[in-house]
């Protein structure tokens, strides 16, 4: 029987996971459906538990539920439990619901790998404090930056994260005012602001020279955030994409036993 697999979020028209699940069960032989799941904004855990309910193996989980998805789960990887955010759920056969965080892990690799950028010793800033932030901070930190700042709308939620997350490197928290004069080499939009075609608050000034900006949404042409960064003088450019492929190899590995390789997909996906 062929096992199910999908990914839930709202919105989720946009995304292209079911496209790269169906090319990693082809490459690697595996007997299995991968759809895509619009949940209503009070209503993930009913779609979760109906999911596993009717036989589904797997969740991938997208904004706004990763937190959601981390109260539901019954058994979390450390990676997880730090995040308190969780973006992959694997139904296990005695009603176990595990549930991981494979964000930080994609984005790392997408930047270190593909983009040939290393985070050691750069000054890192990080847009947003919800469930994508939290899924990427641990990764980040141990890539060992001289620092990581978080930026947010409500400066209180970064300044938690902070606190949660010292014990494991150079990190501070505020809003984007306190960005006024500071330089970045590598600045990542965790904010859903691109989803919507908006823009962080982000002062024009905080590319510095050679930097890297990086969007974890992604789409046709650039985001907001892209667009801004390009012409206030960031060096390179990266959406979400390597980033999307390289976290749902993490769950594939998960929830089947193997790695699929991450190179031909992105490739096809940015041929499209």
């Amino acid at each position: 029987m062929t096992d199910r697999y999908a990914v839930v979020g709202n919105p989720i028209a946009h995304s292209k996971s079911p496209l790269i699940h169906a090319e990693f069960a082809r490459q690697t032989g595996q007997d299995m459906a991968y759809t895509a799941v619009l949940a209503p904004l009070d209503g993930f855990s009913t779609v979760a538990k109906q999911f596993q309910k009717e036989g589904g193996k797997g969740l991938n989980v997208t904004v706004p539920f990763k937190q959601d998805a981390w109260k539901l789960a019954t058994k979390l990887t450390d990676r997880a439990q730090l995040a308190e955010a969780v973006n992959t759920l694997k139904f296990e056969a005695d009603g176990t619901i595990l549930g991981d965080n494979t964000d930080g892990a994609g984005l790392t690799r997408d930047i270190g790998d593909n983009q040939g950028i290393s985070f050691e010793g750069k000054r890192v800033l990080l847009m947003g404090a919800g469930g994508a932030a939290r899924g990427v901070l641990l990764p980040l930190l141990l890539k060992k930056p001289a620092q990581l700042v978080i930026a947010n709308r409500s400066p209180e939620k970064a300044v938690e994260l902070t606190q949660h997350f010292a014990p494991y490197g150079s990190i501070e928290g505020g809003d984007y005012a306190r960005l006024a004069g500071r330089q970045f080499d590598i600045v990542i939009n965790a904010t859903s602001a691109s989803l919507s075609d908006q823009l962080p608050p982000l002062p024009a000034g905080v590319f510095a020279t050679g930097a890297l900006a990086y969007d974890m949404m992604y789409g046709k042409g650039l985001t907001p955030f892209l667009q801004f960064a390009k012409n206030n003088g960031a060096a390179f450019l990266a959406d979400g994409l390597g980033m999307l492929v390289e976290q749902a190899a993490e769950s594939f590995l998960l929830w089947r036993g193997i790695r699929p390789q991450t190179q031909p997909v992105i490739a096809q996906l940015k041929s499209c």
